[in-house]
């Protein structure tokens, strides 16, 4: 039995709030069970120098945890005088997977900033970021699509992702804090709508996992991946103020 009484390939209650705050081009609040991340997207004129003059564009991402996010506070970056490796990691995490499926020549000499921020931390924050970034990513095109400074839709595939692993001997779909803690295998996987894989990241935590295990953790992260992908679009297709 998994500590909130979910099946193995079932995700935890996932909602999109858009427009949650008003100044970004894009926004959006994600609450993925107990984990919540807001999560903007901004579109800045210019993109980093080896790019100036190629005409085309550039996304990238920033990832950062509230102190009062977990029950232990977690100290800013600023005051504590260096970045946090895993937030780096992470941004960049988010950054590559938005640019995979974006036609970065379609919106000319811009970036897109993802800013991510978690409020709340109960296990896959990263996966509710990406799959949140790409709600507000959405949001933020189609303001510049309004406004007509679109060269054509940018959006290839939609895209999301998931956490996945194994806890107590069984392959779990979308792992809360006390699964992921204490996992033999974790892994999460960012995946496009028509089923490619941007990203695989898999541990053995605590001991190797074979062939066949990680391709049962693959089928169960295309399943989630395919239900987040249908929950984005739910949201995307009613209006912001009732997604």
């Amino acid at each position: 039995m998994r500590p909130d009484g979910r099946a193995a390939g079932e995700l935890r209650p996932i909602t999109f709030t858009r427009r949650y705050t008003d100044t970004p081009a894009g926004s959006v609040l994600v609450t993925w069970g107990r984990t919540i991340v807001f999560c903007t997207v901004a579109v800045e004129s210019g993109v980093p120098p080896w790019l100036v003059g190629q005409g085309q564009g550039w996304a990238t991402g920033e990832y950062a945890m509230l102190p009062a996010s977990t029950k232990s506070r977690k100290p800013r970056e600023s005051t504590r005088g260096r970045q946090d490796s895993r937030n780096v990691e992470i941004s960049r995490l988010i950054g590559r997977a938005l640019r995979s499926v974006l036609d970065l020549k379609a919106f000319g000499e811009r970036t897109l900033w993802a800013d991510c921020d978690v409020l709340q931390a109960d296990g896959g924050t990263r996966t509710a970021a990406i799959s949140g970034s790409y709600v507000a990513l959405f949001d933020a095109l189609k303001s510049l699509e309004k406004e007509k400074e679109l060269r054509r839709w940018p959006i290839r595939t939609p895209l999301a992702a998931v956490s996945v692993g194994i806890f107590g001997g069984e392959p779990l779909l979308d792992l809360c804090y006390r699964e992921d803690s204490g996992a033999e295998v974790d892994m999460n996987v960012v995946m496009t709508g028509d089923g490619r894989y941007i990203e695989v990241q898999g541990t053995g935590e605590k001991r190797p996992f074979s062939a066949a295990e990680h391709e049962a953790l693959l089928s169960l992260a295309g399943a989630g991946v395919t239900e987040v992908i249908r929950l984005q679009e739910a949201a995307l297709a009613a209006s912001p103020e009732k997604a």
